[in-house]
């Protein structure tokens, strides 16, 4: 299991779309560089002003190394200004623990569902009836965050899963989200999977 960032990001208005071209064109090979594996990236199918992305790491100890070689070096300053200035908030980041995902090849939509069980057995019990390894569960990884630069949701105990499922009976959040590249694959086939 890899150490997962699942992140949401509110934009400006109007500006998720020069988000995605700069993050396409320059920050998934640059994370990529610094040995960050980066995930799926949605536009929020119910909300034009969010985009969601996922990053993973072997462990806490690389992760650490990755964002400081990422954040100081050339890639993330010749950019940051341009990409800081579509976002009203990138701190709604929760830290877990998972297999990382990357939808499918020609994927148009994937649900994501984030949830705060009322205890870990309650969950466990849901998830043997309704949730398989097609539905990349991860936990929540309770270290401390190490790379403060970086703010993460702390004091919850989430967990996060995709494709469809029975919705479980406590709340949880479900969300519509559109693979960044799903556009591009339908003009163009490309597209791949990696487990994270």
């Amino acid at each position: 299991m890899s150490i997962v960032e699942f992140r949401q990001y509110t934009l400006r208005p109007g500006a998720r779309e020069t988000l995605i071209e700069l993050f396409e064109r320059e920050f998934v090979t640059g994370q990529e560089a610094v040995g960050i594996t980066v995930g799926g990236r949605f536009r929020d199918l119910d909300d034009p002003d969010r985009f969601v992305w996922i990053r993973a790491f072997p462990d806490l100890t690389r992760r650490r190394r990755s964002l400081e070689a990422f954040y100081t070096g050339p890639v993330w300053r010749r950019h940051r200004d341009a990409a800081n200035a579509t976002m009203i908030d990138s701190d709604d980041v929760l830290l877990l623990r998972g297999p990382g995902y990357l939808p499918q090849p020609g994927t148009r939509e994937v649900a994501a569902t984030v949830c705060h069980p009322p205890d870990a057995a309650a969950f466990d019990a849901y998830a043997v009836r309704h949730l398989g390894p097609e539905h990349a569960l991860h936990r929540t990884e309770h270290a401390e965050n190490d790379y403060p630069a970086l703010p993460v949701r702390a004091g919850e105990d989430v967990r996060v899963w995709f494709g469809p499922a029975e919705p479980p009976t406590w709340p949880a959040r479900r969300l519509r989200l559109e693979p960044v590249t799903a556009r591009s694959r339908n003009r163009t086939s490309t597209g791949g999977r990696s487990d994270m």
